[in-house]
């Protein structure tokens, strides 16, 4: 069982702190995964460091750590993933952002919700269950990935890609699932919305900025897209709801004294089940060709660096699989009180793991609050309990 001497809020807070006084923005997380890595090694945790090279969209060199603990030949492979990467330091801080602050029952800092909180309590549950591997029935698949907060979550995708994660049976992704749902925790999310995006361009025709009806504004018929794209109807898929459509960038222009002859803009389109790269093609396509425009234009879907991520595609859990009601019981007793169960808004590293790797995966993490923003706080107690929910359900499962 578990043991309070390791699971006690100090010690959770020590290792927090040690986490959140490390800056791994996204593209730069060498040296949190070395602290990381020497930890493990310290417990004599086998872990290796996983390299990939996205040479095709962003040209970066990444690392992840991922090990294995247990028996391969019997029982089920629990996959835990956690993300070491922070979003970029913002402005408007009252507290510092790379020196975790504990005030009453918040931690305070960069990443203390999104979600350093979440790789502490793997970090702690992986070093007390070392003791007992030669024990366990079945193994864990341990994922620490970068680049989350980026464009493409690329070390979860390279994971996959490189076959490395891919006989899991079920995961558990310690993602802020309380905080993100704005619900009391415990909370679990059984699912999530999907996201793609995608870019039109408009072709117009020049002429002089003095006698502009001689030409063909891209600017004026992008625009008009733009303010019509929230007819679009969107499918409610009954779980998850409705996906959105959300404006991202825009730009046009010609030169200094004439019609636009060219202007873009660029979509973030969340997704629910039953929508793909192909259906909102179809319903972005079909908006244009109502508002009968004199541009000529081009949809282009964003690429991605390797097969299947060029977006984030929707998935829902089974509440009745047998890895979910355990994992669920277990919440309950550890919690002392019903989880509530939600579904993730937006995307993550959850997305490829549920659509791609098709298992069961459920996120669950800690309440906070200001994530991608100043003044980022986790909740210590929720925090704590998710820690010890993690654990006891690697007991239940595996010893």
């Amino acid at each position: 069982m578990i043991k309070n001497s390791v699971f006690n809020t100090k010690t959770y807070i020590n290792t927090l702190e040690a986490l959140v006084n490390i800056k791994s923005e996204y593209f730069h997380e060498e040296e949190i995964f070395q602290y990381i890595y020497n930890r493990l090694v310290k417990k004599n945790i086998k872990v290796q460091i996983h390299e990939y090279h996205d040479e095709e969209i962003t040209g970066f060199k990444g690392k992840n750590l991922i090990g294995r603990m247990g028996n391969p030949n019997e029982g089920p492979k629990i996959l835990l993933n956690a993300h070491v990467d922070t979003v970029n330091l913002v402005s408007g801080w009252t507290y510092s952002p790379l020196k975790m602050t504990v005030e009453e029952n918040r931690a305070y800092g960069l990443g203390t919700c999104d979600m350093k909180s979440g790789v502490a309590a793997i970090l702690l549950a992986l070093e007390e269950l070392s003791a007992y591997e030669t024990e366990m029935k079945g193994e864990i698949i341990f994922s620490f990935v970068s680049d989350e907060e980026g464009p493409f979550g690329l070390g979860t995708n390279y994971l996959i890609h490189d076959q490395l994660i891919n006989d899991a049976d079920v995961a558990i992704v310690t993602e802020p699932s309380s905080a993100f749902s704005q619900e009391s925790f415990p909370n679990i999310c059984l699912g999530a919305r999907g996201g793609t995006s995608y870019r039109v361009d408009f072709y117009g025709k020049a002429a002089h900025a003095a006698n502009p009806q001689f030409g063909v504004s891209a600017i004026k018929d992008a625009a008009k897209v733009i303010e019509a794209i929230d007819q679009i109807e969107l499918k409610d898929d009954g779980v998850l709801g409705k996906g959105t459509n959300c404006i991202i960038d825009f730009k046009g222009g010609g030169d200094a004294c004439s019609v636009a002859q060219h202007a873009y803009f660029k979509v973030f389109r969340h997704m629910v089940i039953g929508e793909s790269n192909d259906t909102v093609y179809e319903e972005i396509d079909t908006l244009i060709r109502s508002l009968n425009l004199k541009s000529d234009y081009k949809i282009t879907f964003r690429k991605g660096p390797t097969k299947d991520s060029d977006g984030f595609m929707p998935y829902v859990v089974d509440p009745n699989d047998d890895y979910v009601m355990k994992f669920i019981e277990v919440v309950t007793n550890v919690a002392e009180k019903d989880p509530k169960f939600s579904y993730f808004s937006s995307i993550g590293d959850f997305n490829y793991l549920g659509s791609r790797l098709n298992i069961p995966v459920v996120v669950f993490g800690a309440d906070g609050g200001n994530y991608h923003s100043a003044d980022e706080w986790v909740d210590i107690p929720s925090a704590v309990t998710m820690t010890k929910a993690v654990y006891e359900y690697l007991v239940e499962m595996l010893l």
